[in-house]
């Protein structure tokens, strides 16, 4: 009888066990993903998120656009985020997918074509996280499989010179693709369609930018040079790192669907009024729209208004363009840009780390930018007083890195970064300042990491007195 009631019970033991995976798993829950569709993922995610950031956050530090309304951020409160404003989450995000990414790349030999692209937008996402916040946790990130749970804070300066970092990747991506003899496309490319000679001009550009970036540190001449004497970078709009979006969901740009009210809430800002009104630039109908009170008149406001106190007609100011709304469709998500470039080698030509006429360059990023924009450039606009190259009273530099902050409207936080970088253009005290009359000079970090990465976060907030936004990054030495 005994004998009878194990074999019973073995019997339903094997019944229960046989064919346990394929019951409890769930064939609408994938666990792997095709390398083209997380290629997609990232590239699609990435910039978008950072091209709504631009509108509701950088656009206000950069003092393009100012907030009327829910606008902490605005007055300089930066710990207390609403429409936008906390960029960490996303990055990581996307740098972990990437980091996926790079794996499958890197031990399947079918997906080798990836490594290229993959290692230059870790070499993008990095840069563009330590460069608003500083030091992050970055070798030791996005290892939680490996059991690394409270990684250390990397120091900028290794984050950008390091092995691994920024520089390096960006060298060792274009390596990969110039070494790359498989016939397995690139498939998932919304940048470049699969074209991977973009992707190297892509990343000799991003080259210029960050060794410009960090040439208040190191010594930058040498390498410009190489990158100006190859001459495999950014040249044209043609070979712009961007993607259009759609005019309808779900590739659309999300402010294009927001809510009316709180479109309503990001007009002109008096900054940018100002400095296209000098210029008499004809992009002010691109980025703006006339004052519904005056349609003759654009017209911006100050910075971070305190709106208790403050009685504000929306109707008195120029809202933002029909590009970021009813005309979204002609919109760029902006990785990096031939104008970005010709404004970068500009600068360098101008400080003498590379040879060539940093005039030359200077109009040529201005004539990118009008074309980029989708605006007839004025026949007279290079000869103006107010333009031409040394004629408005200006510094050389200072009209260089303006012309350059107009271009990167959309561009994320890029304006206020260079801004912090060089002191241009010449941004103002804001009205109601949370943050006694300074403006920031960092991003804080997110108030989740103090739960979640406490000992780290602590020896990193101790190295920036308590998280201030108000203490340098590394490279910033303005």
């Amino acid at each position: 009888m005994r004998k009878l009631i194990l074999i019973v019970l073995v019997g339903l033991f094997q019944s229960c066990t046989d064919g346990f995976k394929e019951i409890n798993t769930n064939p609408n829950a994938p666990v792997d993903v095709q390398p083209s569709l997380l290629f997609r993922k990232v590239l699609f995610d990435y910039g978008e998120q950072m091209s709504y950031e631009a509108f509701v956050a950088g656009n206000l530090l950069g003092q393009y656009f100012t907030a009327i309304d829910f606008n902490l951020f605005d007055r300089h409160s930066l710990t207390e985020p609403q429409y936008g404003g906390n960029p960490w989450p996303f990055i990581y995000t996307n740098l972990r997918d990437n980091e996926i990414l790079l794996q499958k790349s890197r031990t399947n030999p079918a997906f080798a074509v990836y490594e290229g692209p993959a290692l230059i937008m870790k070499a993008y996402m990095a840069a563009a996280l330590t460069d608003l916040y500083g030091d992050v946790p970055y070798s030791e990130a996005l290892q939680g499989k490996a059991g690394v749970i409270a990684p250390a804070y990397d120091t900028q300066e290794a984050i950008y010179t390091g092995p691994n970092g920024v520089l390096d990747n960006l060298e060792k991506g274009i390596a990969s693709i110039r070494n790359y003899k498989g016939a397995t496309p690139l498939q998932g490319d919304i940048l470049y369609n699969g074209n991977l000679s973009k992707w190297v001009l892509f990343a000799n550009s991003l080259k210029i930018r960050y060794l410009v970036r960090i040439s208040g540190k190191v010594d930058v001449k040498a390498q410009l040079q190489k990158v100006v004497e190859e001459g495999a970078y950014i040249k044209s709009n043609a070979d712009n790192a961007v993607f259009r979006f759609t005019a309808s969901q779900p590739n659309n740009f999300r402010m294009a669907t927001a809510r009316v009210g709180d479109y309503n809430l990001f007009i002109m800002s008096k900054t940018i009024e100002e400095v296209l009104t000098t210029l008499q630039d004809p992009r002010v109908r691109v980025y703006f729209r006339p004052s519904a009170s005056n349609p003759a008149v654009y017209q911006g406001l100050l910075n971070g208004p305190d709106a208790s106190k403050l009685s504000i007609t929306v109707a008195n100011y120029s809202l933002t363009g029909s590009i970021f709304r009813e005309n979204s469709d002609r919109l760029h998500a902006n990785y990096m840009t031939a104008a970005e470039t010709s404004f970068l080698l500009a600068e360098a030509a101008e400080r003498g780390w590379i040879a060539g006429v940093a005039k030359d360059w200077y109009e040529r990023g201005i004539t990118q930018a009008f074309e980029y924009w989708q605006t007839p450039l004025p026949a007279n606009y290079l000869t103006s007083e107010r333009v031409a190259y040394g004629m408005n009273g200006q510094s050389s530099l200072e009209q260089i890195l303006t012309q350059k902050w107009l271009a990167n409207l959309n561009n994320g936080y890029e304006g206020w970064i260079e801004y912090r970088r060089t002191g241009f253009p010449r941004l103002k005290t804001i009205s109601a300042s949370l943050n006694n009359g300074l403006i920031p000079i960092r991003m804080p970090y997110p108030n989740s990491e103090s739960a979640l990465n406490g000992e780290q976060f602590k020896k990193a907030a101790d190295r920036t007195q308590s998280n201030s936004v108000n203490v340098p990054v590394w490279w910033d030495v303005n």
